[in-house]
């Protein structure tokens, strides 16, 4: 009688309360491996999966050629971090980055830059820059992972790199023009969420533009650009920057990553239908040439990254998140998808439509952790709602709003590699750091809610 009662609970809580049970296991095991793990297990059981059933799901996962791709692809991006920490040019380009921006600025550029090349887990690969910046150690450590973690995600909103974003043009039938101009505005909300609440926490030392009565404190950005080099911490680290150290030559490996991804994604269009992550593999792999003519890593430095056992740790978590995404987008026992059955319920339930919009989405960036997942798993679903062929404005309103909640889903999920990675990285409270993304989250949803409505309104006129 229990059992059944259980198996009868509405799937948006089965989905919902796998979630949970992941954050309060991570909470008192202190392993998120296990918590995910154990998450896995019972949504698969809750779900109707029996034992041979989800072993064979997690197998065919795990086993699948674009889960090894992508494995392989997070293990480059660790080594590339490791060798550059390890061979100083991660330290030289941070000392390099801060000589060109002002102090707080660098905590956001590093890992906006990275976050303009879709790498999966990409935020291990900004971390150490991120924590590079903080060269007085007076940062919290929480607020160094926030901000590695939201600065990494403010162009996925619109950037064409990304599978998600493609997807959306695919399903939507939308110009590109059209949704660059849609969807512009979330960016310029998620940096100005980014600064309100974590950039602007973090505190200036002595000496720095902006520091607290420094002599300089009322200069422009534009005018520290023009004043180039000064005496002191800043000298110092122009200094570090010259000759064989000039910023061009820093920043070699991660332009590798960044042309090759992009060259090939025109010339060789073959490659990402095969995988996603053949591109992205081929780039790292001629990234970590470019670094080893460079700096010349030996044996002994190559042997270091290579038997990493945190990068064994973190491609085990990765792997047990994939997993558990599996189970997210497998067939029930009756032949539906999970997220079809939520929609189902959804509307036996009476929920309003503009209430439906938003979450599906949510729910579903939840409980992926993964922008194209979401978008494919959830838009099908909403654009139904509108009919077989919808007016330029209900449709652009709707595209708006349901991207953004499904975003704000993913950034909010317990099983977002990007979240994992960072706070691993940083020895944070996975928890806390959701709680601490709540209010700039809030803002963007705000802010998302008012574009739509005005895309709405704008192309009802025209």
């Amino acid at each position: 009688m229990m059992i059944q009662a259980l198996l009868s609970i509405p799937v948006l809580l089965k989905v919902l309360g796998t979630l949970a049970l992941i954050l309060l296991l991570n909470s008192l095991l202190r392993s998120l491996i296990a918590a995910v793990a154990c998450g896995t297990v019972l949504l698969g059981f809750w779900a109707g999966h029996g034992p041979q059933a989800l072993a064979r799901l997690a197998w065919g996962r795990f086993a699948s050629p674009d889960n090894l791709l992508l494995l392989l692809a997070f293990f480059l991006i660790i080594w590339l971090s490791s060798l550059m920490a390890d061979t100083g040019i991660m330290a030289d380009l941070v000392s390099a980055v801060r000589v060109r921006v002002p102090y707080r600025t660098a905590f956001a550029a590093l890992p906006a830059v990275i976050g303009l090349l879709p790498m999966p887990g990409g935020a291990v690969f900004s971390a150490p820059m991120v924590d590079g910046a903080d060269r007085s150690g007076r940062v919290p450590a929480w607020l160094k992972s926030q901000t590695n973690y939201w600065f990494r995600h403010i162009w996925e909103y619109w950037w064409p790199l990304y599978p998600g974003v493609l997807l959306a043009l695919d399903l939507t039938g939308l110009p590109e023009w059209r949704f660059l101009l849609m969807q512009l505005p979330l960016t310029g909300a998620a940096a100005l969420a980014g600064y309100l609440f974590f950039l602007r926490r973090i505190p200036v030392p002595a000496g720095e533009p902006g520091a607290r009565g420094a002599a300089d404190e009322g200069d422009s950005i534009a005018a520290q650009w023009r004043a180039g080099p000064v005496s002191g911490a800043r000298a110092t680290a122009v200094s570090a920057t010259e000759g064989a150290k000039s910023f061009h030559a820093l920043v070699a490996p991660i332009a590798t990553v960044i042309c090759v991804y992009l060259l090939l994604q025109v010339a060789v269009p073959a490659l990402t239908r095969a995988s996603r992550y053949l591109p992205m593999i081929i780039g790292l792999a001629l990234a970590l040439t470019v670094l080893q003519l460079q700096r010349r890593p030996g044996f002994a430095a190559w042997k270091k990254t290579v038997l990493s056992t945190r990068a064994l740790e973190m491609a085990a978590l990765i792997a047990t998140i994939r997993i558990y995404g599996a189970v997210i987008e497998s067939r029930l026992p009756g032949g539906s998808l999970l997220v079809e059955q939520m929609r189902t319920e959804l509307m036996r339930f009476g929920i309003p439509q503009e209430l439906f919009v938003v979450l599906i989405p949510l729910v579903t960036g939840l409980a992926l952790g993964l922008n194209v997942g979401m978008v494919g798993a959830s838009f099908p679903l909403v654009l139904s709602l509108l009919g077989p062929a919808p007016a330029v404005a209900p449709l652009s309103a709707v595209v708006v709003l349901a991207y953004a909640f499904g975003y704000a889903g993913q950034l909010l999920s317990p099983v977002h590699v990007c979240l994992v990675v960072t706070s691993e990285y940083f020895r944070t409270s996975l928890l806390r750091n959701l709680a601490r993304l709540l209010p700039p989250v809030a803002l963007l949803l705000a802010v998302a809610w008012a574009v739509s409505r005005l895309v709405g309104a704008v192309y009802r006129v025209v």
